[in-house]
């Protein structure tokens, strides 16, 4: 559990644009690492190793792409399998597993139709599935959390593919990508740099308004550059769209944070050395994703 800055505490920045709470005479350099929690070295290089990994699927081998995809949504599928497995919901992996599959397959095929009735169909399958096992409470809530795994993850995760299957899809999927990575780095630097002021304490006290506004400029500035130069976007919906997907992005690390806490767990996996699991890497992404296509479709329709 976390506590709330007093008085008598010191406050510094940790990274991710977060600030960390210390005591009196604790040096702002030992809090920082205190605050950061995860191994620096090992987090830079598990980051730039599936930078390199998307960008190969996504310029390189764009056949590639909803393989990485469908892989990475099946990892996080199971992280929040087990996650959900701590506060007592026992979700049915099998249905899950091949819904994720299914709604993969279905939207590189028939689009936005396909993706809307595979996940109907997943829903279903889910419902059946788990009430053939046992009914009762257990069963209401065990369905009810299967459900908040498919919107969750592979129905916002398939997003990704929509933007990809448009013209320019190589350019459009990088432009989702870059909100939340410019939020990461812009609110690690500020945050290590001016992180005072905690922004949620109860629910991320790591997490700085000036770490918020280090991701708000780098975040905006990221999507803009790209969108203006390489997608010919007027400037005005580069910013509109990067500053929108920076405030998404932390909402979504906010959510997340405070899911992790409700199941009193610290990352929902450990699969990615300095980062935690899949989902904790992607979280931000799949709401970026959906965000970008409905601005897209909004301002430039």
């Amino acid at each position: 559990m976390s506590t709330e800055p007093t008085a008598s505490a010191a406050t510094t920045a940790s990274p991710s644009g977060e600030a960390v709470v210390g005591v009196p005479g604790q040096e702002p350099e030992r809090a920082r690492r205190r605050g950061a929690g995860r191994n620096l070295p090992a987090a830079i290089a598990v980051g730039v190793g599936l930078g390199a990994v998307l960008m190969v699927a996504v310029f390189v081998l764009p056949q590639a792409f909803p393989v990485v995809a469908a892989v990475a949504m099946v990892l996080a599928v199971l992280e929040l399998t087990r996650a959900l497995a701590h506060g007592g919901l026992e979700l049915p992996a099998v249905p899950l597993l091949v819904g994720v599959i299914g709604m993969v397959v279905t939207t590189e095929v028939f689009g936005a139709e396909g993706l809307l009735v595979s996940t109907a169909a997943a829903v279903c399958v889910l419902i059946l599935w788990r009430v053939s096992e046992s009914m009762g409470l257990s069963a209401l809530r065990d369905v009810a959390g299967g459900v908040f795994a498919l919107a969750w993850i592979p129905f916002l995760g398939c997003f990704l593919l929509l933007l990809f299957d448009r013209e320019q899809g190589s350019m459009l999927v990088l432009l989702a990508i870059l909100g939340p990575v410019g939020n990461d780095i812009g609110g690690y630097v500020a945050g290590v740099l001016f992180g005072k002021h905690p922004m949620a304490p109860r629910i991320s006290p790591k997490k700085s308004w000036e770490g918020f506004i280090g991701s708000l400029l780098m975040g905006t500035a990221a999507v803009t550059a790209v969108g203006h130069y390489a997608l010919d976007l007027p400037i005005w919906v580069g910013l509109v769209i990067g500053a929108v997907l920076v405030v998404i992005s932390t909402c979504g690390d906010l959510s997340q944070s405070l899911l992790k806490r409700d199941l009193g767990i610290k990352d929902m996996g450990h699969l990615l050395p300095g980062h935690g699991g899949v989902l904790d890497r992607v979280d931000s992404i799949l709401l970026a994703a959906p965000t970008t296509y409905v601005l897209l479709e909004v301002l430039l329709p």
